[in-house]
Protein backbone atom coordinates (compact mmCIF):
# COMPACT_ATOMS: atom_id res chain seq x y z
CA UNK A 1 0.00 0.00 0.00
CA UNK A 2 1.07 3.56 -0.62
CA UNK A 3 1.59 6.41 2.08
CA UNK A 4 1.92 9.97 1.46
CA UNK A 5 4.22 11.63 3.68
CA UNK A 6 6.92 14.30 2.81
CA UNK A 7 10.10 15.77 5.14
CA UNK A 8 10.62 19.34 5.18
CA UNK A 9 14.01 19.38 5.60
CA UNK A 10 16.76 22.50 5.63
CA UNK A 11 20.54 22.82 4.81
CA UNK A 12 21.01 24.25 8.44
CA UNK A 13 18.87 26.52 10.77
CA UNK A 14 16.86 29.28 10.29
CA UNK A 15 16.48 28.98 6.82
CA UNK A 16 12.51 28.58 6.64
CA UNK A 17 11.95 25.67 7.58
CA UNK A 18 8.58 26.27 10.21
CA UNK A 19 7.60 29.02 7.70
CA UNK A 20 7.05 26.36 4.53
CA UNK A 21 5.78 23.77 6.63
CA UNK A 22 3.34 25.74 8.15
CA UNK A 23 2.29 27.51 5.14
CA UNK A 24 2.41 23.83 3.33
CA UNK A 25 -0.06 22.51 5.92
CA UNK A 26 -2.34 25.58 5.46
CA UNK A 27 -2.38 25.59 1.84
CA UNK A 28 -2.96 21.42 1.82
CA UNK A 29 -5.88 22.09 4.42
CA UNK A 30 -7.29 24.86 2.36
CA UNK A 31 -7.80 22.65 -0.45
CA UNK A 32 -9.62 20.08 1.65
CA UNK A 33 -7.03 17.82 3.13
CA UNK A 34 -6.56 15.65 6.51
CA UNK A 35 -2.70 16.88 7.28
CA UNK A 36 -0.92 15.22 10.28
CA UNK A 37 2.09 17.20 11.13
CA UNK A 38 5.40 15.86 12.57
CA UNK A 39 7.94 17.53 14.32
CA UNK A 40 11.68 15.81 14.50
CA UNK A 41 13.72 16.05 17.78
CA UNK A 42 12.83 16.92 20.61
CA UNK A 43 10.94 20.89 20.02
CA UNK A 44 7.96 21.98 21.58
CA UNK A 45 7.32 25.63 19.94
CA UNK A 46 6.87 23.88 16.48
CA UNK A 47 4.48 21.50 17.53
CA UNK A 48 1.93 23.78 19.12
CA UNK A 49 1.94 25.67 15.66
CA UNK A 50 1.36 22.20 13.69
CA UNK A 51 -1.49 21.59 15.81
CA UNK A 52 -3.38 24.54 15.20
CA UNK A 53 -2.94 24.77 11.76
CA UNK A 54 -3.64 21.05 10.95
CA UNK A 55 -6.64 20.60 13.93
CA UNK A 56 -4.40 17.53 14.76
CA UNK A 57 -1.89 16.75 17.47
CA UNK A 58 1.25 17.11 16.14
CA UNK A 59 3.53 14.57 17.13
CA UNK A 60 7.81 14.23 17.62
CA UNK A 61 9.64 11.99 16.11
CA UNK A 62 12.96 11.54 17.91
CA UNK A 63 15.61 8.77 16.37
CA UNK A 64 17.89 9.30 19.53
CA UNK A 65 15.40 9.27 22.40
CA UNK A 66 12.96 6.54 21.41
CA UNK A 67 13.85 3.29 19.38
CA UNK A 68 13.43 2.35 15.82
CA UNK A 69 10.39 0.73 15.84
CA UNK A 70 8.55 3.27 18.87
CA UNK A 71 9.26 5.84 16.01
CA UNK A 72 7.64 4.20 13.37
CA UNK A 73 5.17 3.36 15.77
CA UNK A 74 4.15 6.85 16.79
CA UNK A 75 4.27 7.37 12.93
CA UNK A 76 1.66 5.68 11.96
CA UNK A 77 -0.47 5.79 14.92
CA UNK A 78 -0.72 9.45 14.16
CA UNK A 79 -1.16 9.52 10.45
CA UNK A 80 -3.21 6.42 9.58
CA UNK A 81 -6.78 8.14 8.69
CA UNK A 82 -4.70 11.27 7.54
CA UNK A 83 -4.30 12.37 3.36
CA UNK A 84 -0.94 13.62 3.76
CA UNK A 85 1.83 13.69 6.78
CA UNK A 86 4.11 16.78 6.96
CA UNK A 87 7.69 16.41 8.39
CA UNK A 88 9.44 19.10 9.79
CA UNK A 89 13.06 18.85 9.93
CA UNK A 90 15.35 19.66 12.85
CA UNK A 91 18.68 21.81 12.68
CA UNK A 92 20.35 21.17 9.62
CA UNK A 93 19.33 17.84 7.43
CA UNK A 94 22.03 15.96 8.49
CA UNK A 95 22.82 17.71 12.51
CA UNK A 96 21.82 15.20 14.94
CA UNK A 97 23.26 13.74 18.19
CA UNK A 98 26.55 12.85 16.55
CA UNK A 99 28.77 14.48 14.38
CA UNK A 100 29.51 11.37 13.04
CA UNK A 101 26.87 9.51 12.04
CA UNK A 102 23.14 10.34 10.96
CA UNK A 103 22.03 9.10 15.02
CA UNK A 104 19.25 11.34 15.91
CA UNK A 105 19.17 13.75 12.44
CA UNK A 106 16.52 14.40 10.51
CA UNK A 107 17.63 12.28 7.72
CA UNK A 108 17.88 8.95 9.85
CA UNK A 109 13.84 9.72 10.33
CA UNK A 110 13.34 10.67 6.70
CA UNK A 111 15.27 6.84 6.07
CA UNK A 112 13.86 4.95 9.23
CA UNK A 113 10.18 6.15 7.21
CA UNK A 114 11.38 5.57 3.52
CA UNK A 115 9.72 9.22 3.40
CA UNK A 116 10.67 11.67 0.21
CA UNK A 117 12.70 15.04 1.38
CA UNK A 118 11.72 18.51 -0.01
CA UNK A 119 15.61 20.59 0.93
CA UNK A 120 15.44 24.34 1.84
CA UNK A 121 18.04 25.95 0.62
CA UNK A 122 19.00 29.53 1.39
CA UNK A 123 20.14 31.02 -2.16
CA UNK A 124 20.43 34.57 -1.28
CA UNK A 125 23.80 35.88 -3.26
CA UNK A 126 24.09 32.00 -5.23
CA UNK A 127 23.36 31.43 -8.23
CA UNK A 128 25.37 28.12 -9.37
CA UNK A 129 26.67 27.76 -6.33
CA UNK A 130 23.45 26.39 -4.91
CA UNK A 131 23.84 23.49 -7.04
CA UNK A 132 26.68 22.75 -5.02
CA UNK A 133 24.98 22.86 -2.09
CA UNK A 134 22.60 20.27 -3.15
CA UNK A 135 24.59 17.81 -4.62
CA UNK A 136 26.53 17.15 -1.63
CA UNK A 137 23.23 16.67 0.55
CA UNK A 138 22.49 14.47 -2.30
CA UNK A 139 26.23 12.33 -2.31
CA UNK A 140 26.30 12.27 1.80
CA UNK A 141 23.84 10.24 2.17
CA UNK A 142 22.72 8.34 -1.23
CA UNK A 143 19.77 5.85 0.95
CA UNK A 144 18.10 9.83 1.80
CA UNK A 145 15.60 10.76 -1.13
CA UNK A 146 15.78 13.85 -1.91
CA UNK A 147 13.31 14.86 -4.03
CA UNK A 148 13.29 18.34 -4.94
CA UNK A 149 14.32 22.04 -3.53
CA UNK A 150 12.68 25.00 -2.46
CA UNK A 151 15.21 28.08 -3.33
CA UNK A 152 14.37 30.50 0.00
CA UNK A 153 15.45 34.24 0.00
CA UNK A 154 15.91 34.54 -3.68
CA UNK A 155 16.35 38.25 -5.14
CA UNK A 156 13.33 37.50 -7.91
CA UNK A 157 11.61 35.55 -10.43
CA UNK A 158 14.59 35.70 -12.43
CA UNK A 159 16.95 34.79 -9.80
CA UNK A 160 14.99 31.83 -9.25
CA UNK A 161 14.92 30.76 -12.68
CA UNK A 162 18.66 30.74 -12.79
CA UNK A 163 19.07 28.75 -9.64
CA UNK A 164 16.64 26.36 -10.88
CA UNK A 165 18.45 26.01 -14.12
CA UNK A 166 21.36 24.73 -12.41
CA UNK A 167 20.20 22.44 -9.92
CA UNK A 168 18.00 20.66 -12.02
CA UNK A 169 20.47 20.45 -14.91
CA UNK A 170 23.36 19.60 -12.19
CA UNK A 171 21.54 17.18 -9.47
CA UNK A 172 18.45 15.90 -11.23
CA UNK A 173 15.80 16.99 -8.91
CA UNK A 174 12.87 20.17 -9.51
CA UNK A 175 12.86 22.95 -7.66
CA UNK A 176 9.31 23.35 -6.39
CA UNK A 177 9.05 27.22 -5.90
CA UNK A 178 10.89 29.98 -4.08
CA UNK A 179 10.09 32.70 -1.63
CA UNK A 180 11.41 35.74 -1.96
CA UNK A 181 14.02 37.89 0.71
CA UNK A 182 10.97 40.57 0.75
CA UNK A 183 8.15 37.73 1.44
CA UNK A 184 10.29 37.04 4.60
CA UNK A 185 7.08 36.82 7.24
CA UNK A 186 7.98 37.48 10.89
CA UNK A 187 7.01 34.63 13.17
CA UNK A 188 4.74 35.33 15.70
CA UNK A 189 6.31 35.76 19.51
CA UNK A 190 7.13 31.89 19.64
CA UNK A 191 6.67 31.40 23.65
CA UNK A 192 5.08 34.36 25.78
CA UNK A 193 1.55 34.85 23.82
CA UNK A 194 1.94 31.83 21.61
CA UNK A 195 -0.41 29.35 23.46
CA UNK A 196 -3.44 31.75 24.43
CA UNK A 197 -3.45 33.75 20.56
CA UNK A 198 -4.00 30.59 19.25
CA UNK A 199 -6.66 29.45 21.76
CA UNK A 200 -8.35 33.02 21.03
CA UNK A 201 -8.00 32.11 17.32
CA UNK A 202 -5.30 35.48 16.81
CA UNK A 203 -3.32 33.15 14.45
CA UNK A 204 -5.67 32.56 11.74
CA UNK A 205 -5.30 35.74 9.60
CA UNK A 206 -0.78 34.85 9.77
CA UNK A 207 -1.67 31.12 8.61
CA UNK A 208 -4.00 32.04 5.78
CA UNK A 209 -1.48 34.55 4.54
CA UNK A 210 1.19 32.03 4.56
CA UNK A 211 -0.91 29.66 2.76
CA UNK A 212 -1.65 32.43 0.34
CA UNK A 213 2.25 33.09 -0.29
CA UNK A 214 3.40 29.43 -0.34
CA UNK A 215 0.29 28.69 -2.78
CA UNK A 216 1.45 31.49 -5.21
CA UNK A 217 4.88 30.80 -5.59
CA UNK A 218 5.57 26.62 -4.54
CA UNK A 219 3.86 23.84 -6.86
CA UNK A 220 1.72 22.57 -4.42
CA UNK A 221 0.23 20.09 -6.09
CA UNK A 222 3.76 18.63 -7.30
CA UNK A 223 4.59 17.88 -3.84
CA UNK A 224 1.32 16.14 -3.16
CA UNK A 225 2.29 13.71 -5.98
CA UNK A 226 6.05 13.43 -4.91
CA UNK A 227 4.91 12.96 -1.32
CA UNK A 228 3.71 9.35 -1.89
CA UNK A 229 5.42 6.90 -1.34
CA UNK A 230 5.96 3.27 0.72
CA UNK A 231 3.91 2.44 3.74
CA UNK A 232 5.81 2.48 7.02
CA UNK A 233 5.21 -1.58 7.92
CA UNK A 234 6.15 -2.49 11.49
CA UNK A 235 8.07 -5.09 13.14
CA UNK A 236 5.59 -7.94 13.58
CA UNK A 237 8.31 -9.03 16.62
CA UNK A 238 8.07 -5.33 18.07
CA UNK A 239 5.06 -5.22 20.76
CA UNK A 240 2.96 -2.13 20.64
CA UNK A 241 3.36 0.31 23.05
CA UNK A 242 0.20 2.17 22.65
CA UNK A 243 -3.52 1.46 22.43
CA UNK A 244 -6.25 2.16 19.99
CA UNK A 245 -8.55 4.86 21.82
CA UNK A 246 -11.75 2.45 22.02
CA UNK A 247 -9.14 -0.31 23.80
CA UNK A 248 -8.28 2.04 26.33
CA UNK A 249 -8.31 0.44 29.98
CA UNK A 250 -11.33 1.92 32.28
CA UNK A 251 -9.37 5.12 34.35
CA UNK A 252 -8.36 3.76 38.22
CA UNK A 253 -6.89 6.83 39.16
CA UNK A 254 -6.90 10.46 37.48
CA UNK A 255 -3.92 13.08 37.30
CA UNK A 256 -4.20 16.78 37.03
CA UNK A 257 -2.15 18.10 33.96
CA UNK A 258 -1.01 21.92 34.17
CA UNK A 259 -1.92 23.51 30.58
CA UNK A 260 -1.89 27.02 30.15
CA UNK A 261 1.15 29.83 28.55
CA UNK A 262 2.93 29.08 31.36
CA UNK A 263 2.92 25.21 31.69
CA UNK A 264 2.65 24.00 28.17
CA UNK A 265 5.26 21.76 27.09
CA UNK A 266 4.55 17.65 27.40
CA UNK A 267 4.99 14.58 24.55
CA UNK A 268 1.53 14.11 24.12
CA UNK A 269 2.95 10.49 24.42
CA UNK A 270 3.35 11.04 27.40
CA UNK A 271 -0.14 11.63 27.83
CA UNK A 272 -1.41 9.03 26.05
CA UNK A 273 1.01 6.36 27.81
CA UNK A 274 -0.41 7.06 31.45
CA UNK A 275 -3.49 7.00 29.63
CA UNK A 276 -3.03 3.39 28.16
CA UNK A 277 -1.74 2.62 31.91
CA UNK A 278 -5.20 3.60 33.69
CA UNK A 279 -4.96 7.41 34.21
CA UNK A 280 -7.44 9.75 33.44
CA UNK A 281 -5.67 13.10 32.71
CA UNK A 282 -7.28 16.56 33.20
CA UNK A 283 -6.03 19.73 33.02
CA UNK A 284 -6.07 22.59 35.15
CA UNK A 285 -4.57 26.36 34.18
CA UNK A 286 -2.54 27.98 37.41
CA UNK A 287 -2.39 31.11 35.22
CA UNK A 288 -6.45 31.20 35.31
CA UNK A 289 -6.62 31.03 38.64
CA UNK A 290 -7.92 27.53 39.07
CA UNK A 291 -6.31 25.31 42.27
CA UNK A 292 -5.88 21.85 41.81
CA UNK A 293 -8.56 20.32 41.01
CA UNK A 294 -10.30 17.85 43.68
CA UNK A 295 -10.09 14.16 44.00
CA UNK A 296 -6.41 14.13 42.12
CA UNK A 297 -4.47 11.23 42.51
CA UNK A 298 -1.28 12.84 40.64
CA UNK A 299 -0.07 15.76 39.40
CA UNK A 300 2.25 16.65 36.07
CA UNK A 301 3.75 20.23 36.00
CA UNK A 302 5.14 20.39 32.68
CA UNK A 303 8.00 23.02 31.17
CA UNK A 304 6.51 26.19 29.76
CA UNK A 305 7.78 29.89 30.41
CA UNK A 306 7.03 30.60 33.87
CA UNK A 307 9.43 33.42 34.44
CA UNK A 308 7.67 35.05 31.95
CA UNK A 309 4.18 34.78 34.03
CA UNK A 310 6.28 35.21 37.33
CA UNK A 311 4.23 37.93 38.68
CA UNK A 312 1.21 36.32 37.76
CA UNK A 313 2.25 33.05 39.28
CA UNK A 314 3.14 35.04 42.90
CA UNK A 315 0.17 36.99 42.89
CA UNK A 316 -1.94 37.86 46.13
CA UNK A 317 -5.05 36.86 44.30
CA UNK A 318 -3.30 33.08 43.26
CA UNK A 319 -2.27 32.01 46.68
CA UNK A 320 -5.16 29.68 46.61
CA UNK A 321 -3.41 28.05 43.88
CA UNK A 322 -0.47 27.82 45.25
CA UNK A 323 -1.64 26.65 48.26
CA UNK A 324 -4.06 24.11 46.81
CA UNK A 325 -0.78 22.28 44.77
CA UNK A 326 1.52 22.86 48.22
CA UNK A 327 -0.57 21.50 50.17
CA UNK A 328 -1.61 18.51 48.08
CA UNK A 329 2.24 17.64 47.27
CA UNK A 330 2.94 18.17 51.09
CA UNK A 331 0.42 15.33 51.88
CA UNK A 332 2.16 13.07 49.73
CA UNK A 333 0.99 13.31 46.50
CA UNK A 334 2.72 11.93 43.28
CA UNK A 335 3.71 14.91 41.13
CA UNK A 336 6.71 14.96 38.16
CA UNK A 337 7.73 18.38 38.15
CA UNK A 338 9.79 19.34 34.68
CA UNK A 339 11.65 22.11 34.60
CA UNK A 340 9.11 25.29 34.53
CA UNK A 341 7.20 23.00 37.14
CA UNK A 342 10.15 22.50 38.58
CA UNK A 343 10.97 26.41 38.86
CA UNK A 344 7.15 27.05 40.14
CA UNK A 345 7.95 24.81 42.69
CA UNK A 346 10.96 26.73 44.16
CA UNK A 347 10.78 29.31 46.94
CA UNK A 348 11.71 32.24 44.05
CA UNK A 349 12.18 33.29 40.57
CA UNK A 350 14.81 36.01 40.02
CA UNK A 351 14.32 37.88 36.44
CA UNK A 352 17.90 38.99 34.66
CA UNK A 353 16.64 42.69 35.99
CA UNK A 354 16.49 41.23 39.93
CA UNK A 355 13.15 41.12 40.69
CA UNK A 356 12.52 38.24 42.87
CA UNK A 357 8.92 36.41 42.79
CA UNK A 358 7.83 34.22 45.59
CA UNK A 359 7.11 30.66 44.01
CA UNK A 360 5.78 28.09 46.21
CA UNK A 361 8.59 26.99 48.26
CA UNK A 362 8.33 22.94 48.18
CA UNK A 363 12.06 23.19 46.91
CA UNK A 364 14.24 25.26 48.64
CA UNK A 365 16.35 27.66 46.84
CA UNK A 366 15.67 29.95 44.07
CA UNK A 367 15.85 30.10 40.56
CA UNK A 368 17.92 32.42 38.50
CA UNK A 369 17.15 34.01 34.69
CA UNK A 370 20.19 34.41 32.89
CA UNK A 371 20.31 36.04 29.21
CA UNK A 372 22.18 33.11 27.81
CA UNK A 373 21.29 29.33 27.48
CA UNK A 374 22.09 27.46 30.45
CA UNK A 375 21.87 24.29 29.25
CA UNK A 376 20.68 22.62 26.02
CA UNK A 377 20.86 18.92 24.83
CA UNK A 378 20.16 15.12 24.88
CA UNK A 379 20.19 13.50 28.52
CA UNK A 380 20.76 9.97 29.39
CA UNK A 381 19.09 9.56 32.79
CA UNK A 382 19.62 7.26 35.93
CA UNK A 383 16.85 7.21 38.30
CA UNK A 384 17.86 7.24 42.39
CA UNK A 385 17.03 5.29 45.16
CA UNK A 386 13.92 6.13 46.51
CA UNK A 387 12.22 7.64 43.52
CA UNK A 388 9.19 6.12 42.48
CA UNK A 389 9.29 6.99 38.62
CA UNK A 390 13.11 6.00 38.27
CA UNK A 391 15.07 4.20 40.88
CA UNK A 392 18.66 3.30 40.81
CA UNK A 393 18.36 0.89 38.96
CA UNK A 394 16.28 2.28 35.96
CA UNK A 395 17.21 4.34 32.99
CA UNK A 396 15.59 6.38 30.32
CA UNK A 397 16.29 9.80 28.20
CA UNK A 398 15.29 12.93 27.57
CA UNK A 399 16.46 16.39 27.25
CA UNK A 400 17.44 19.99 28.39
CA UNK A 401 16.57 23.49 27.50
CA UNK A 402 16.77 26.72 29.55
CA UNK A 403 17.70 30.11 30.34
CA UNK A 404 18.04 29.83 34.11
CA UNK A 405 20.36 28.35 37.37
CA UNK A 406 18.79 26.92 40.27
CA UNK A 407 20.79 27.79 43.61
CA UNK A 408 19.81 25.39 46.25
CA UNK A 409 19.42 27.32 49.89
CA UNK A 410 22.52 26.38 51.80
CA UNK A 411 23.45 26.69 55.38
CA UNK A 412 26.99 28.01 56.42
CA UNK A 413 29.65 26.23 54.63
CA UNK A 414 27.30 23.35 52.90
CA UNK A 415 28.55 21.58 50.14
CA UNK A 416 25.83 22.53 47.58
CA UNK A 417 25.81 19.27 46.16
CA UNK A 418 24.91 17.82 49.39
CA UNK A 419 21.84 20.56 49.80
CA UNK A 420 19.58 18.71 47.97
CA UNK A 421 18.13 14.88 47.30
CA UNK A 422 18.67 14.36 43.48
CA UNK A 423 15.89 13.16 41.47
CA UNK A 424 18.18 12.09 38.70
CA UNK A 425 21.68 11.68 37.48
CA UNK A 426 21.97 12.86 33.77
CA UNK A 427 25.00 12.38 30.97
CA UNK A 428 25.20 14.57 28.27
CA UNK A 429 28.50 15.96 25.71
CA UNK A 430 29.72 17.87 28.71
CA UNK A 431 29.61 14.49 31.27
CA UNK A 432 27.67 13.10 34.21
CA UNK A 433 26.10 15.31 37.00
CA UNK A 434 23.12 15.03 39.70
CA UNK A 435 20.06 17.08 38.83
CA UNK A 436 16.89 17.57 40.38
CA UNK A 437 15.23 17.40 43.59
CA UNK A 438 13.37 14.57 45.33
CA UNK A 439 11.64 15.19 47.92
CA UNK A 440 11.94 13.61 51.80
CA UNK A 441 8.94 10.97 51.40
CA UNK A 442 9.72 10.05 47.76
CA UNK A 443 6.63 11.48 46.24
CA UNK A 444 7.89 14.78 44.24
CA UNK A 445 10.40 13.79 41.81
CA UNK A 446 11.39 17.52 39.82
CA UNK A 447 14.27 18.81 37.64
CA UNK A 448 14.94 20.47 34.43
CA UNK A 449 15.17 17.47 32.63
CA UNK A 450 12.32 16.86 30.09
CA UNK A 451 11.62 13.13 30.15
CA UNK A 452 10.25 10.81 27.53
CA UNK A 453 8.33 8.25 29.07
CA UNK A 454 8.40 6.24 25.33
CA UNK A 455 12.18 6.06 25.96
CA UNK A 456 11.22 3.62 29.13
CA UNK A 457 7.36 3.47 29.15
CA UNK A 458 7.66 1.42 32.92
CA UNK A 459 7.68 4.82 33.36
CA UNK A 460 4.15 5.97 33.18
CA UNK A 461 3.13 2.28 34.46
CA UNK A 462 5.28 3.10 37.76
CA UNK A 463 3.60 6.37 38.32
CA UNK A 464 0.32 5.18 37.95
CA UNK A 465 0.71 2.58 40.22
CA UNK A 466 1.98 4.94 43.48
CA UNK A 467 -1.18 7.17 42.19
CA UNK A 468 -3.78 4.08 43.11
CA UNK A 469 -1.35 3.54 45.87
CA UNK A 470 -1.68 7.20 47.08
CA UNK A 471 -5.48 6.69 46.36
CA UNK A 472 -6.01 3.44 48.60
CA UNK A 473 -4.26 5.59 51.55
CA UNK A 474 -6.98 8.64 50.97
CA UNK A 475 -9.62 6.24 51.45
CA UNK A 476 -9.02 4.99 54.42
Amino acid sequence: MADRKIVIAGTGSGVGKTTLTIGLMAALRNLGHQVQGFKCGPDYIDPTFHTAVTGRSSRNLDSYMLSHDTVKEIYTRASHDADISIIEGVMGFYDGKNPKNNEGSTAEISMLLDAPVLLIVNCQSMARSAAAIVKGFQCMEPRARIVGVIANRVGSANHHRIVSDAIEQECGIPVLGYLLRDDQISMPERHLGLVPSIERGELQPFFDGLSTLISSTVDVQRIWELAESPEVELSKDSPRMFMPADSLPKPQVTIAVARDAAFNFYYQENIDLLQANGANCIYFSPLAGEPLPADVHGLYLGGGFPEEFADMLAADEAEPVRRSIREAISEGLPTLAECGGFMYLTDSIENTNGQHYPMLGLIPGTVRMQKKLAALGYREITGTEGNFLLGAADKAKGHEFHYSTFQPKLVENEDPEKALRHAYVTKGLRGTKPEGYLSESGNLVAGYTHIHFASEPALAQRWVEQCKQYKQLKEH
